[in-house]
């Protein structure tokens, strides 16, 4: 039986005595004077008064505790051909140097620092030095635009940059410097000092006075030992970039003590992950999954977290996970449905799964984006586990609603990541902001304070924060998310309110659409938008992607797909084009880009979106939808 009932009750009945709790796992250097004020900041701090260091929890309690000999981090880099482990007293070794190379160059607690690395250890050293010295860090991922990186330099103000010489993809090699030299170039702000560590396949060019080489700097330094920074509770451990609507980027933060206490209460809660187990998290540290559960939770937790250099496929093939999990004993794994569905594209018969040992995996956890029934259903079929859906934010950190394995996994609804953690008390109201009844759809929002580890506003940007969260239901977060909660208060998650798309005065959810899309057969993934109808306001444009082997012509599956919408929605979804596509445009961690997808379909103008993956691609949806679609 799962105690999820008894412990969200108990959260909500005592809210900060379940949080002070929760904190007792956490070494303080001084404890908090109150739990939560809500008379500081815009909505309320957490652990006001307290003090502490994220790398001391992190790393030097471990050692001290007797566990320097645990495996701390695990490289795997199938594009590159390394492997590497690192014990806790190694890790912590390779931090204080870093630290020490930092806080030479003129860092100092307080200042910022970008870190523009790939999927390599020195990316999480770089990280935990940062929060050794008190220093906030923002990573940027390795190889983003000159453009983009320059607006993130321009906000942040970094006093230093921390980047790589190149970062490397399994068909090219990316080097950074040029990137980040002309970012440098096109921002006001220019850093003091670049620290660039030199990977052999790319050697950077180095400008006198300004750049330094990491590596070198770090070895020189190694066997320093750098005292860890005291820091308020409330003050921030990093800022993370995510997309605006304005084009200017927002600076999610997050405080230093609330991100701690959250994230190690997940990993025993939400993960059912104890200290010495493997905990992969397939994602990168430039995504807040990355920085949450590669980084800090499992470290916090004192367990053994994963770097992968690598992809679920092509690297060298769809069997990439299954061989991570056999060769590391990985308890549990952690990624996006869209690199199961790139899986099950591939080997829809799970052929490379019977190649390989994965007794050691318990559970399989999905999140990123919203996880169709049918690829959960597949993962289930094929792995033979619990397969949890979960829902979050770069804004929460961790986990708004999810099923809590380490307090007794509840029944599994396929299509819904469950019920909402301990610290959200979730609602789902209309537009004008009344509650609507069950298995009805509405906005979902928060109810206010949010939990400990969630944003406490936006980087020098209270107002934004105000306008694009608070303003619109008073009271509330609002998620920006649309679904519906049934009788048993699980929570489905259809699409983002802009993905509602109107048919002819009816509401309807693309989520719903694409539930139905993927269950065909023949369909490895697939998008649905809303496109301009001159008679209805919008109508309904499905594009898909077929599974490999399949023979069958494309216009007869895309017949089958709208007959199956019809079938199954009904003739008010007014579902009447669906286009097979070789691929669909989507971030770097595979969030299909519906947005843009829908500005390309209605011939609008539209800003290339900074994370893209491949702006190629852009090109192939025009061409899929010249002559098939009203815009």
């Amino acid at each position: 039986m799962s105690r999820y009932r008894e412990v969200y009750a108990r959260w909500k009945s005592n809210p900060e005595g379940f949080w002070a709790d929760a904190a007792r796992d956490i070494d303080w250097i001084k404890p908090a004077s109150r739990v939560f004020a809500p008379d500081e900041g815009v909505y309320g701090r957490w652990f006001s008064g307290a003090t502490c260091n994220t790398a001391w929890n992190c790393l030097d309690r471990h050692v001290v505790a007797g566990h320097g000999d645990r495996t701390a981090l695990i490289y795997d880099s199938p594009v590159t051909g390394t492997k590497a482990r690192y014990s806790y007293a190694e890790l912590l070794a390779r931090v204080e140097a870093i630290a020490a190379v930092l806080k030479d160059e003129g860092v100092k607690k307080g200042d910022r620092v970008i870190v523009y690395m790939p999927m390599i250890p020195e990316s999480v050293m770089a990280m935990l030095a940062c929060a050794r010295i008190g220093a906030i860090h923002s990573v940027v991922f390795g190889g983003f635009a000159s453009r983009e990186l320059a607006t993130r330099i321009e906000d942040a103000k970094p006093t230093a940059v921390i980047a790589a010489s190149c970062g490397i993809e399994p068909n090219r090699i990316i080097a950074y410097k040029p990137l980040l030299d002309e970012a440098i170039g096109f921002s006001a702000h220019k850093p003091d000092k670049v620290l660039v560590f030199q990977r052999p396949q790319v050697t950077a060019a180095l400008q006198p006075g300004r750049d330094v080489d990491l590596g070198a700097a770090a070895d020189a330094a190694a066997g320093r030992h750098v005292p860890c920074e005291e820091v308020a509770a409330t003050d921030p451990a990093y800022i993370l970039y995510t997309s605006g609507t304005t084009g200017q980027p927002k600076g999610v933060f997050r405080d230093t003590g609330g991100h701690m206490v959250a994230l190690r209460w997940s990993m025993s809660a939400i993960y059912d992950i104890k200290p010495g187990e493997v905990f992969w998290a397939a994602s990168d540290v430039g995504w807040v999954v990355g920085h949450s559960y590669i980084v800090y939770a499992p470290l916090l937790i004192g367990a053994t977290t994963v770097v992968y250099e690598g992809k679920p496929v092509g690297t060298p093939d769809a069997g990439a996970f299954w061989r991570m999990v056999e060769e590391y004993r990985i308890a549990a794994l952690f990624t996006a449905p869209t690199a199961f569905r790139a899986i099950k594209k591939e080997d829809p018969n799970g052929t490379f799964l019977a190649k390989y040992d994965r007794s050691s995996l318990r559970t399989l956890f999905l999140a990123g984006e919203r996880a169709d029934p049918d690829t959960v259903k597949w993962a289930e079929e094929k792995l033979g586990v619990p397969v949890v859906d979960h829902w979050w934010q770069t804004e929460t950190g961790w986990a708004i609603a999810g099923n809590p394995v380490g307090l007794g996994l509840l029944p599994i609804k396929h299509g819904s990541p469950t019920v909402p953690m301990p610290g959200y008390d979730v609602q789902v109201l209309d537009d004008a902001g009344h509650p609507v009844p069950n298995g009805k759809l509405g906005n979902i929002v928060v109810k206010l304070p949010l939990p400990p580890s969630c944003l406490p506003t936006l980087w020098n940007a209270d107002d934004r924060f105000r306008k694009a969260y608070l303003e619109e239901f008073p009271g509330y977060y609002k998620t920006a998310d649309a679904g519906m909660m049934d009788d048993d208060g699980y929570l489905f998650i259809m699409s983002r309110t802009d993905d509602i798309i109107n048919v002819a005065g009816h509401r309807l959810s693309t989520g719903a659409m694409e539930e139905v899309l993927a269950s065909h057969p023949d369909v490895a993934e697939c998008a649905v938008i809303g496109v301009v109808d001159a008679l209805k306001g919008q109508a309904p444009c499905g594009f898909v992607v077929l599974k490999a082997g399949v023979t069958k012509e494309a216009a007869a599956i895309e017949k089958e797909l709208v007959t199956l919408v019809r079938d199954k929605i009904g003739p008010v979804a007014a579902f009447k084009t669906a286009v097979v596509v070789d691929r669909l445009p989507k971030t770097r961690s595979g969030k299909i880009l519906r947005g843009t997808m829908r500005q390309i379909a209605d011939g609008e103008d539209f800003r290339m979106p900074a994370t893209i993956d491949d702006p190629s691609i852009l090109d192939e949806i025009r061409t899929a939808v010249t002559g098939r679609v009203v815009g």
